[in-house]
């Protein structure tokens, strides 16, 4: 237990629920600061029964730091620095049913990211979040020496780009056209905050390891994420009305079940800055 809230541990790899915090009422730097202590440790935080308006969904983003602007999910109307992520009864894909790292393509990958639950179905429509810590950690010391020296090469263009969104609903994506981003980033990480290494690569964004094909690459990236993706890796978030949930993109991967045609969903997300990110030594 904090000076001010309370943390439940929802998996062994990963996950934390916080008790205590009305998050509608503003917050001090110590608790902001705990609270970053403790999404860097847990990988994902979930607060239960927040009844936010969009204004105060956007205090508690600015409270733990600086708002990145997403810029291919369409934005709430009014609130440009809030994206919208629905599924309308009529639609068969849903966002985000790839597991993923938010913004691995960006020279400074988003710290993490705030979604708030609206409208979920009774049944159906939970997240998946795999612990890239305990991915990594669990892996062969021969095989952690191999991906110590490695660099992974992350793009947006082959989900984001004007090939890519096709097939989706017009409303779904924006700015296609500018979905240009390609960086590298190394494959193992020592995250931020918590000073743990990470497996940093993800099976949406990632294309190959630096300097090698995307046929020498394949193996090795489907071993990784099946290996990270493992139960023993795995939390399960049942959303409710309510929900807010803040996952850590340095610490986690996460994936959206798409097993509710016929209900609506509807999300609203921030995305946080984050850093460059730093090889572990």
């Amino acid at each position: 237990m904090s000076e001010t809230f309370g943390v439940i541990p929802l998996g062994t790899a990963l996950g934390a629920e916080i008790t205590g915090l009305d998050l509608a009422q503003p917050f001090g730097g110590n608790t902001a600061q705990a609270l970053l202590n403790t999404l860097g440790e847990h990988g994902v935080i979930v607060f239960r029964d927040q009844e936010l308006t969009p204004d105060q969904h956007r205090a508690v983003a600015q409270a733990l730091g600086t708002i990145n602007i997403n810029r291919f999910f369409p934005a709430v109307e009014g609130h440009p620095d809030i994206a919208e992520v629905r599924k309308e009864v009529d639609q068969k894909t849903n966002v985000g049913s790839t597991w993923h790292t938010d913004h691995s393509y960006d020279a400074e990958p988003a710290l993490g990211s705030l979604l708030h639950a609206l409208e979920v179905p009774d049944v159906g429509g939970d997240t998946l979040f795999a612990g890239i810590y305990a991915a990594y950690e669990t892996l062969s010391d021969g095989l952690k020496d191999t991906l110590q020296s490695l660099n992974a090469v992350h793009s947006s263009a082959h989900v984001f780009g004007v090939k890519a969104v096709q097939g989706y609903a017009e409303d779904r994506f924006n700015n296609a056209d500018k979905a240009t981003q390609t960086v590298t980033h190394p494959v193992v990480i020592r995250h931020p905050i918590s000073g743990r290494k990470a497996l940093y690569v993800n099976p949406q964004f990632t294309l190959r390891f630096d300097g090698w094909t995307d046929q020498e690459s394949a193996p090795l990236l489907a071993l990784l994420a099946e290996h990270a993706t493992r139960p023993e890796h795995v939390f399960r978030l049942q959303w409710a009305p309510g929900t807010l949930a803040i996952w850590d993109n340095r610490a986690t991967w996460h994936q959206a079940i798409n097993d509710y045609h016929g209900h609506r969903r509807l999300m609203h997300r921030i995305t946080l800055d984050g850093c460059a990110l730093e090889a572990a030594a």
